[in-house]
């Protein structure tokens, strides 16, 4: 595996693929012809996603030939991305928000290292926001008002937290409602920012719990990474810090155990990692 100071250069290239993608989804959005077809899963998938994916795969076949590729729209190696260097994409993050002509959605880049999220980048365009990391070298998120440093919240109860998930219905489908209700109510205020930007959100330290009952790799390798970078902890809901369990949660990281137990509706073991950080 490369060390964290080799990962410079792939940053850089995420952050132009990054520009790649935006200017394709930014001529898109709104777009009077905009063309939306339904996946056999019943997504949505716009002109706009396949456009974006293909254009990022187009640089780095030129950039990095021998690196893997998995994206949500043209699929990937078989078995994933688990071994050696591959780029995860995500082209269109909130594609019904994207639609619908709702400003939240985002296009994530992910780079792993031996299924190890070590590069991300989330780019959302028409709230003017980006947020990029790479490993050992901090998060950082970029606005109108300039670049900065991002840093999770401080808080440590979840009586005091801020919870988001994507949508509800996914936790009907999963018959797992009472689960994140469970979380609900041990929490100040819950809301449903969903997709990529709740996860952000907590990266920054304006929320302090994001939690998805269902997502795929490229939904979160990106996030994991730069919720990590930025002081929190991510796992799937099992606890396991991986982005290809199925599921996803970001904390601040002082309320990662407490989250998890509410989620599993019993009181787990303290955790070890939290209790050396208190």
């Amino acid at each position: 595996m490369r060390q964290t100071v080799g990962f410079a250069d792939d940053l850089a290239l995420a952050l132009e693929l990054a520009d790649v993608a935006d200017a394709v989804t930014a001529t898109r959005f709104r777009a009077a012809d905009l063309r939306v077809s339904h996946k056999p899963d019943r997504t949505p998938v716009t002109d706009a996603d396949t456009a974006a994916e293909d254009a990022m795969r187009g640089v780095l076949a030129l950039r990095r030939p021998d690196d893997a590729v998995l994206g949500e729209e043209r699929g990937g190696p078989e078995g994933g991305a688990a071994a050696g260097r591959a780029w995860v994409l995500d082209p269109v993050d909130g594609t019904k928000n994207f639609s619908r002509g709702m400003p939240v959605w985002g296009t994530l880049i992910a780079l792993t290292d031996s299924g190890r999220p070590v590069v991300g980048v989330a780019s959302a365009p028409a709230l003017g926001r980006r947020w990029w990391a790479s490993a050992g070298g901090g998060a950082h998120g970029s606005d109108a008002g300039g670049t900065r440093r991002l840093s999770v919240s401080g808080v440590r109860e979840l009586d005091d937290a801020c919870l988001s998930t994507t949508e509800l219905s996914t936790w009907v489908e999963l018959g797992a409602l009472d689960r994140y209700l469970a979380l609900s109510a041990r929490c100040w205020v819950s809301r449903a920012w969903g997709d990529f930007w709740q996860h952000m959100l907590v990266a920054e330290g304006a929320i302090d719990l994001a939690v998805d009952g269902e997502a795929n790799p490229w939904d979160l390798a990106a996030v994991q990474v730069i919720v990590t970078e930025a002081g929190g902890r991510f796992s799937d809901l099992d606890g396991v810090e991986r982005h290809d369990g199925g599921s996803g949660l970001s904390s601040n990281g002082a309320l990662h155990g407490q989250a998890l137990a509410a989620l599993r509706h019993h009181c787990a073991p303290p955790d070890p990692e939290e209790h050396a950080r208190a």
